[in-house]
């Protein structure tokens, strides 16, 4: 049967590659197996996958538009196929908060007000230049990977696997907002106004709230190689 593939994500697709002659070893309770390819089933368990430790080669499947991922039902074809298949690297941005705390994001890193219909004033920075500051409901940094995602959807454009990120305000006060790509190393986003809670969410799990004056720092972490093969969809159709 050869070298264990991890699965995570889904374990009834665990069971379908069994079935199908694939050595499995199985994802428990968010854990990510320590083999050499793993099998991500989903937006949330690719994101697993890119905090944990290790450097697997990682087949996409069901995981949305920001990478090229496989259908569900072509994964047993798909696994077959990886001994071929060519890699793409993603990054992953490492968020330092004022506090020492150190987290990792896969898709994308957002300050957004807690309560709905209210407004704070963000500033985004890299290490050389204030790029803007403005009112907002909030504020997305996207990976190339996560640009697809909430980015798109306020404004931002989706962009091929780079080590650059697009930033997009959330519901700004102004009418015409710009919207930037810039390289991930270096930026950092902070709260300008005491006026409402700002969390700060990570790959869409809240982190935590982020203070009036106080700073997110981002910069990259270690990146996720991702395989393609014949089964894997494009990521701008």
């Amino acid at each position: 049967m050869g070298t264990p593939v991890g699965v995570v994500g889904d374990d009834g697709l665990a069971d379908v590659l069994r079935d199908a002659g694939v050595a499995v070893e199985r994802g428990r309770d968010g854990s990510v197996p320590d083999t050499d390819r793993i099998v991500a089933v989903g937006e949330d368990a690719v994101a697993s996958v890119a905090r944990a430790d290790g450097d697997p080669l990682v087949l996409p499947v069901a995981a949305g538009r920001g990478v090229r991922s496989v259908p569900r039902a072509d994964a047993a074809d798909a696994v077959s196929a990886l001994a071929d298949a060519r890699v793409e690297t993603h990054p992953v941005l490492r968020v330092a908060m004022s506090d020492g705390t150190v987290e990792q994001a896969f898709w994308d890193v957002t300050l957004v007000t807690a309560d709905a219909a209210r407004i704070s004033e963000f500033t985004v920075a890299s290490t050389t230049d204030r790029i803007g500051q403005f009112r907002a409901d909030g504020v997305v940094i996207a990976t190339a990977a996560g640009s697809p995602g909430y980015a798109h959807r306020v404004g931002g454009p989706i962009l091929a696997p780079s080590k650059q990120a697009v930033i997009a305000p959330i519901a700004p006060f102004a009418t015409d907002p710009d919207h930037w790509v810039l390289p991930v190393a270096g930026l950092s986003a902070s709260v300008e106004r005491d006026e409402a809670t700002v969390e700060l969410l990570v790959d869409d799990r809240v982190s935590r709230t982020v203070s009036y004056g106080e700073s997110v720092t981002i910069s990259l972490g270690s990146p996720v190689r991702t395989a393609v093969v014949d089964q894997s969809q494009s990521r701008f159709e």
